[in-house]
């Protein structure tokens, strides 16, 4: 199957074309709070109509509509967590090896960090469904409408690329996205999507449904896209992504993503870069003796790669 057969019948399996042309209507949440070299402003904007996603956008000291910066959406991780959601990467609350978000604001990006649905501020607003439960419940009610989770939370990501385009602090011509976990999800299952964003770094996360059926593994809803498999793998969905600069890492020892399927997946990424003539835009590590971590080297490699890719010189 071609790409360009691939991407059209992935589109079909997801639930069919965004729509297009709502408002953002962005809103201020409530004042700023000064943290250390950046400020926090809670925001919102409209991914639907009458879906709002609650964010927090970091904005380094210096930054203004006369010295924009490049720009990163930062998508949080899952971890069975529900009450977390933007907090976590925002750096306040969570764990701090997951305070990414406010690590690169530190490093001079301006950084949204949005709530996934089902999580944070996006819990069921009827109060009758938790956690997990409420996930399960909006999963089932995407499926029967045709879609899925992984529709709704491209969408999510493209309202909010739509948002930091309209930031008059953000340089458009330099956005990147990161995540870890399911947000390494989201992170290669929405850049295809978005040809704005210029350099993407997903850490851990490449579960194949291969892998998933040998390995009776649970994973979260949004790795799951109806009637996929029959045409492909989570990893042709990444080297949709190519020629755009690609990073991905993994820890050797992370069983949500069988290591020998993350290998044979990485093959398959590779290949698409070299098809696109752009091998040197494409990395990925394999970390022996790590699991499901974001490792020092790891995050290392993800500075690293958005300064070549974001700040050119």
């Amino acid at each position: 199957m071609t790409r360009t057969a691939f991407k059209r019948r992935l589109l079909e399996c997801l639930g069919g074309p965004w729509p297009s042309g709502a408002a953002l209507n962005p809103v201020n949440r409530g004042a700023p709070q000064a943290a250390a070299g950046y400020r926090i402003e809670p925001v919102a904007y409209d991914s639907e109509p009458g879906d709002a996603v609650p964010a927090y956008l970091l904005i380094p000291d210096g930054v203004s509509a006369r010295h924009p910066a490049p720009a990163i959406a930062v998508w949080h991780q899952h971890n069975g967590q529900w009450h977390l959601g933007k907090s976590e990467p925002a750096g306040l609350a969570g764990d701090p090896m997951h305070h990414t978000g406010a690590a690169l604001a530190r490093e001079g990006y301006v950084v949204l960090c949005p709530d996934a649905l089902c999580f944070e501020d996006r819990r069921d607003p009827s109060g009758r469904l938790e956690g997990g439960a409420f996930e399960r419940f909006e999963f089932l009610r995407y499926t029967v409408a045709g879609k899925c989770m992984a529709w709704k939370n491209i969408l999510d990501m493209r309202r909010a690329v739509d948002y930091l385009v309209s930031r008059p602090e953000v340089d458009p011509a330099r956005l990147g996205s990161y995540g870890h976990s399911m947000g390494s999800t989201h992170a290669w299952m929405g850049a295809p999507w978005d040809e704005r964003l210029g350099a993407v770094v997903c850490n851990c996360c490449l579960p194949t449904y291969a892998g998933i059926h040998r390995e009776h593994l649970l994973h979260c809803f949004p790795n799951f896209i109806p009637g996929l498999h029959a045409c492909g793998d989570t990893p042709d969905i990444a080297a949709l992504i190519a020629p755009r600069p690609l990073l991905m890492n993994f820890g050797e020892l992370d069983d949500g993503s069988p290591i020998d399927e993350v290998r044979r997946g990485l093959e398959v990424i590779a290949r698409a870069y070299a098809r696109q003539h752009a091998t040197e835009r494409f990395s990925a590590t394999i970390e022996a003796g790590s699991g499901h971590v974001l490792s020092a080297e790891m995050w290392r490699q993800t500075r690293a790669w958005f300064a070549r890719w974001l700040r050119p010189a």
